[in-house]
């Protein structure tokens, strides 16, 4: 148990702060500090020293060189049982830190608010953080408190131990000090590297799942998932319900007009677009109202009672959407388990990554969609109008389906889909078997393919089936061979020189 005698505080941000120096002068802490936050504290009546005054020395270089100085960091890195580094405290006339508050610059705030690279530099802090490092690294005999998100637990150690800690206090809070440090210094070197040279991402904010992909693995979100959606009801989202509604948002977030969707294990099982919400939803479910049990439900209309009422004859885990009208919510709400999230406006990553080996493997998000100015039509039929759209919409629905992925369409409506098959035949025949297992006619319907045919058997197997139009990107040395049977059979082909895997 160490008795904190003297306090250094520099700080940026000053709420929560007054509490603090108020005990602590109740405590008869004496306290140091610097510039604005010896001013805040000045204001207060509270006595408190210059770090000016400590050092002899005054703030220079605009105010860039302040802490630096041995009396500071021989204060908070002396070893209070070391003979040697207490005669180094007499000789030079060193103070002993016990309390150590910082809150740094705010560098990622001011990254995401301005491009003036000047203002940017200006934001890294070199006092704060090294008076972070320097105590943390001397937690055997001082307490460091490195950002203003611990200020609650420093109030309650300071309330419960009346002003003394324990070893096992100061070493959490040198843990908390470390990860504020690295963070800081992750959101610096990604401004100043880009990712080019070496892979560094750091999320301060941890979630714990109820498990991991299956009930005997563990999971933990890092991230802030309430900035992507604000959750209104329902039990707390599992790992799995994280990568649905991460797949849900990327496929919803192509389309501008009225669409519905339903997703099963990250893949669509039922998409429409309409001009009316109740319409996108029944079209959506009649794709496939087997796999729709238990799904993630996602809209980019808002939620009304006419389509709440229809949505809640069905069991499912997740609805995501911009908004609920008031009687929409109330029905919606009845299951009391029911995840439903309100999608807020915010960008999300342009980089995905994951582990793999004994490394992590990083690329460039999908983002490329394509539309008419880039399909080009490589047989004597031309797309009809209705055609094109309908080829527009399944292209999008293909992107977002797991390879080896067909995809039939027909009037903005998935009719049914091949999806995560070893081979593109059979997703395909998986494709056309599930349309007819749920009595959809494919007369005059479309194929999108997230890769080239390598063979003509494809095409040959969706004539037979009635498909009048296909949309793939190309590629194939055997793309002739498609292109000569779509030919022969009045069969329109669109290449869009695109490739979408998705593993």
């Amino acid at each position: 148990m160490k008795k904190i005698k003297s306090a250094l505080i520099s700080v940026y941000h000053k709420e929560g702060l007054e509490e603090i120096v108020s005990m602590l002068d109740n405590l008869g802490v004496e306290l140091i500090s610097t510039g604005g936050t010896f001013d805040f504290i000045s204001r207060l009546n509270i006595n408190v020293t210059t770090v000016e005054s400590l050092t002899s020395y005054p703030s220079i270089l605009g105010g860039r060189v302040k802490t630096l100085h041995p009396k500071v960091f021989g204060g908070i890195l002396g070893r209070r049982e070391l003979e040697a580094d207490r005669a180094h405290f007499a000789e030079y006339d060193i103070p002993e830190i016990d309390l150590v508050i910082v809150d740094l610059y705010p560098f990622e705030e001011t990254l995401a608010s301005t491009n003036d690279e000047a203002e940017i530099i200006e934001k890294i802090d070199i006092g704060g953080i090294s008076l972070i490092r320097a105590a943390a690294k001397n937690f055997r005999d001082v307490l460091i408190v490195p950002s203003m998100d611990h200020y609650t637990e420093l109030l309650l150690l300071l309330k419960d131990k009346e002003g003394s800690t324990e070893l096992e206090d100061r070493k959490r809070f040198a843990a908390y000090a470390f990860n504020v440090s690295s963070h800081y210094d992750t959101a610096i070197f990604n401004f100043f590297d880009g990712g080019e040279n070496a892979f560094k991402l750091s999320f301060n904010e941890a979630s714990t799942l109820r498990y991991g992909e299956n009930p005997h693995q563990q999971g933990v979100f890092y991230g802030k998932p309430g900035q992507v959606f604000e959750q209104l009801h329902g039990k707390a989202i599992s790992y799995n319900n994280l990568g649905d509604l991460d797949a849900a948002i990327g496929l919803i977030d192509e389309f501008s007009e009225i669409t519905f969707a339903i997703l099963k294990h990250n893949n669509a099982c039922g998409i429409a677009s309409r001009p009316e919400l109740i319409n996108a939803w029944k079209g959506a479910l009649a794709g496939d109202p087997v796999s729709a049990f238990g799904g993630v439900l996602i809209t980019n209309e808002i939620i009304d009672k006419v389509t709440a009422e229809e949505i809640n004859k069905l069991f499912f885990e997740i609805i995501l959407a911009p908004d609920y009208n008031n009687d929409a919510l109330t029905i919606l709400k009845t299951k009391k388990n029911r995840i439903i999230l309100k999608r807020k406006a915010g960008e999300l990553p342009e980089k995905v990554f994951r582990s793999l080996l004994n490394g992590v493997i990083v690329q460039d998000k999908d983002t490329r969609t394509e539309g008419p100015g880039d399909f080009k039509v490589m047989t004597k039929h031309v797309p009809a109008d209705g055609e094109n759209e309908d080829l527009l919409f399944a292209n999008k629905v293909v992107k977002h389906t797991k390879s080896n992925a067909i995809v039939l369409a027909k009037n903005k409506q998935l009719i049914a889909s091949g999806v995560g098959q070893t081979s593109r035949v059979d997703a395909l025949k998986q494709a056309i078997a599930k349309a007819a297992e749920f009595g959809f006619d494919l007369n005059a319907s479309v194929m999108a393919s997230d890769a080239f045919f390598p063979f003509a058997d494809s095409v040959e197997i969706a004539d037979n089936a009635g498909i009048t139009a296909v949309i793939q990107p190309g590629g194939s040395v055997r793309d002739q061979d498609s292109i000569d049977y779509c030919n022969e059979h009045d069969i329109a082909m669109v290449f869009t020189g695109i490739r979408h895997f998705k593993h």
